[in-house]
């Protein structure tokens, strides 16, 4: 089942102040392993950024002045959503931005299941911080990257919150139909990988002589 985690930066908090999506960022999975397809564009938002998102992303009123504005991707953003699951964290912000954009130009609204990791969170952490960096530290996930927000770093680490979340940290995979040199030559991400530990000399000797016992104790 392919899903797609998606996540937006903007000018500001709220669709009612007139506040743009400034950059779009996706990751498709395929039973919860992240494929090779991405979405992300910086948006010229055809507004100023405020001093608050500013501080939050970091995407000046220069930086984004010469980007596509979302007219030139919307089409290309919904085929890539088009029948998938989108993974959002505190979704109603998002969509309420990317459903905004979409009745500017007179489209309709984004009608995908939704899944929200920050309901997801809140209900099986009821009381404790359920930000990403909340999670991302309860869960041992390295975000040392996130300096600032920024949409495709976000759901690099939302979909690995994801998986833990719902208590799918190791996806099944079918090593026997992964062809081993491509992924000996390739940068294949194993983060989802089981992680083999090869036992200790000591700890084979110690297993042995622990065999021999319950043998020993049990059938002679």
């Amino acid at each position: 089942m392919k899903e797609i985690v998606l996540d937006t930066e903007t000018t500001g908090l709220s669709v009612e102040d007139g506040h743009r999506i400034v950059e779009i960022g996706c990751i498709e999975l395929d039973d919860l392993i992240p494929t090779q397809n991405t979405f992300h564009y910086y948006l010229n938002p055809e507004r100023k950024v405020s001093d608050k998102a500013l501080e939050v992303h970091g995407y000046s009123d220069e930086f984004l002045s010469d980007k596509s504005k979302f007219r030139d991707v919307v089409d290309e953003f919904l085929h890539f959503i088009e029948n998938k699951k989108l993974i959002i964290h505190n979704a109603s912000f998002d969509l309420s931005h990317l459903n905004n954009e979409l009745k500017i130009l007179k489209k309709g609204s984004i009608q995908n299941e939704i899944i929200d990791t920050l309901a997801l969170a809140r209900d099986k952490f009821p009381g404790s911080p359920i930000s990403l960096d909340a999670l991302c530290k309860r869960y041992r996930i390295d975000n040392t990257k996130r300096v600032k927000h920024t949409a495709l770093i976000d759901c690099d680490l939302l979909s690995k919150v994801y998986i833990n979340l719902i208590d799918q940290k190791e996806p099944t995979l079918n090593f026997q139909s992964l062809d081993q040199e491509k992924m000996n030559n390739e940068n294949v991400n194993s983060t989802y990988y089981k992680k083999v530990v090869n036992p200790s000399n000591e700890e084979k000797i110690n297993h042995s002589k622990y065999l021999k016992g319950y043998l020993k104790k049990n059938f002679f």
